[in-house]
């Protein structure tokens, strides 16, 4: 383990493709962070990725990277449907976690997980990292301020293109779907923004096949009475929609984003008849979320995605999946 006042040392679970953009690159800024290792089942893909993002250790196994006493932290960002033996595996290990979301195939996972870290003094946190970025602080410090009045409607939208049918975001045995890539990021943007755990009322899914969702929509219901909508898609029409709107008694907050790399630089606010901008800095919101998971493993920092989180937000996804006629995701078998 790192010596009192050393960097958090992190190893990655599999040569995944979203590792560079969440992790390494953050970590190249973060004094805090050394990404030390990473495992993939094929050894040969991980040394290929630890020469090309100079990554010092490779394992040809999950089992031996958690194992190993000179790593402190997990990184989880394998399929869905291995989320949640990895990361219970990790905790077991000792070991914190940063698990990619979605946090676990369904609710029933995410409980099993979630009793697991209460057990132990280790970080789990979910990956959701638009959280940790100052805007989406502010929209929340806004709905708490009152500025909106009684809330009456919350929207969020979350559109990826991804016509490559053979990718793993759409194969049910390992937990894929739109629900499950994008459409956590909307579940939880309501939850967040809504201020507390919505009622599914309705969903409509556009199928990629029986029972892998490409496009969702689902009516939402809060205990108090105001609505919500989410929309999410990784092969629609509406190619690339990643927005939310906040509406109360007295304004409303709007956040569109243009580039989903560098996703927050403007938010939109209308509020006693009057419209302002507020502008934040272009710094990438997976540079907070690290950040974030350092100060809580090193020092005991808050976190605001915690497995208890993880619970409600797969609650949701699965009565969306019920809610359309869809089964339930299960953890990948093997």
């Amino acid at each position: 383990m790192s010596e009192p006042g050393g960097p958090l040392r992190i190893g990655i679970l599999g040569a995944a493709r979203i590792a560079p953009l969440s992790l390494i690159f953050p970590a190249r800024k973060c004094d805090e962070v050394e990404v030390a290792a990473v495992a993939a089942r094929d050894i040969s893909r991980a040394e290929a990725f630890a020469t090309k993002h100079g990554i010092t250790r490779v394992f040809g196994s999950y089992e031996a990277l958690i194992a190993d006493s000179d790593i402190d932290a997990i990184y989880n960002p394998l399929p869905n449907g291995l989320h949640g033996r990895w990361t219970k595996a990790a905790i077991a290990g000792g070991k914190h976690v940063l698990c990619e979301k979605p946090f676990t195939a369904n609710a029933a996972e995410a409980r099993e997980v979630a009793e697991l870290g209460a057990k132990s003094d280790r970080v789990v946190m979910e990956a959701v990292h638009y959280r940790y970025h100052p805007m989406a602080l502010r929209i929340e410090e806004i709905i708490a301020s009152g500025e909106l009045g009684k809330l009456q409607r919350v929207e969020s939208a979350f559109c990826l293109p991804l016509p490559k049918f053979t990718d793993i975001r759409y194969d049910y045995s390992l937990a894929g779907g739109a629900t499950m890539d994008v459409g956590c990021y909307a579940v939880d943007i309501m939850r967040t923004f809504g201020g507390s755990t919505p009622e599914v009322v309705s969903a409509q899914a556009r199928l990629r096949d029986p029972r892998v969702d490409r496009a969702m929509t689902a009516e939402l219901r809060f205990a108090g009475g105001h609505t919500g909508r989410i929309l999410c898609s990784m092969w629609s029409k509406n190619l690339l929609q990643l927005s939310a709107k906040v509406v109360g008694e007295q304004g409303e907050v709007r956040l569109r984003v243009v580039n989903p790399l560098a996703p927050f630089s403007r938010l939109s606010v209308r509020s006693g008849g009057v419209k302002r901008l507020e502008r934040f800095s272009r710094r990438p919101s997976y540079a907070y979320q690290l950040e974030a998971f350092a100060a809580a493993a090193l020092r005991g920092g808050p976190v605001k995605t915690t497995p208890e989180e993880a619970v409600e937000t797969m609650t949701v996804i699965d009565e969306i999946y019920r809610a359309a006629g869809l089964p339930l995701r299960e953890p990948t078998a093997g």
